[in-house]
């Protein structure tokens, strides 16, 4: 298979994963919420693995792999973390899990947009991630980034159907939200694979804007989630065995 399939299938495939996790709606009359839970914390531990060792490692060692590395992605995972900290904070939006209704203007929205632009902000960043990956000199990088994403994004693409679904919506056009959001990280990884291939000498701070941004989202959004329903051991557990998981896949396919 050419680089050049690989990259194009790399910067699509997890979003539509999003889809794919989705379908069980169609089968399933409900899915017990422990059982979502840890399934979320799985994701979040795929997500923190892949930020750990495909992102902020490899920013430290284009560096150097010296204190003055370590310093330049400590500022530019701050710096990540704060652009999606005012992305949140400004953009009004609902979270569907724990109902929390963040942001500007809130009033004015249907609440099916305030779901719309709440998944649209978690997705966002992991899109960047996987562009600025592939942006890499080393392919694996964005190979682990897109395998770990689209593994997290299918019991994320599960979670927005059945929330949908309990707010009354049918399970087709639950189903039709959950790809449509899935779409906005294609458009994340083209933009963060543009700003590697021309911000190249800064490749380090890039990856670590967009190992910030991760940490962000996993932090705020989807391990509070999932410790919000009483399942708080079943989702920590998935979280450790989805990092050992993606920890094991990132030694595979580097």
């Amino acid at each position: 298979m050419s680089n050049t399939l690989i990259l194009i299938l790399g910067l699509t495939l997890p979003g539509l994963a999003t889809g794919i996790g989705a379908l069980p709606i169609f089968f399933a009359k409900e899915i017990k919420r422990g059982t979502m839970d840890m399934l979320l914390g799985v994701a979040a531990g795929v997500m923190l693995a892949a930020t750990c060792f495909s992102l902020i490692i490899p920013s430290i060692e284009f560096g150097g792999s010296d204190l003055k590395a370590v310093l330049i992605t400590s500022l530019g995972i701050f710096l990540g973390a704060v652009m999606i900290d005012m992305i949140d904070k400004y953009a009004p939006h609902e979270h569907l899990i724990d109902k929390r209704v963040e942001g500007k203007n809130t009033d004015s929205l249907k609440k099916i947009w305030l779901f719309i632009i709440a998944i649209t902000i978690h997705n966002f960043p992991e899109g960047l991630a996987t562009g600025v990956g592939f942006g890499t000199d080393d392919i694996s990088n964005g190979i682990a980034i897109a395998v770990g994403i689209g593994l997290q994004n299918m019991p994320e693409g599960l979670a927005v159907a059945l929330a949908l679904v309990r707010e009354g919506y049918s399970k087709k056009y639950s189903f039709l939200i959950a790809l449509v959001t899935g779409l906005i990280e294609p458009v994340g990884a083209v933009l963060g694979y543009g700003l590697v291939s021309i911000f190249n000498p800064i490749l380090g701070i890039v990856l670590a804007l967009a190992g910030g941004a991760m940490l962000f989202v996993i932090s705020d959004e989807i391990i509070p989630e999932t410790h919000s329903n009483g399942y708080e051991r079943q989702a920590t557990y998935g979280i450790i065995i989805g990092f050992i998981i993606m920890m094991i896949m990132d030694i595979t396919l580097g």
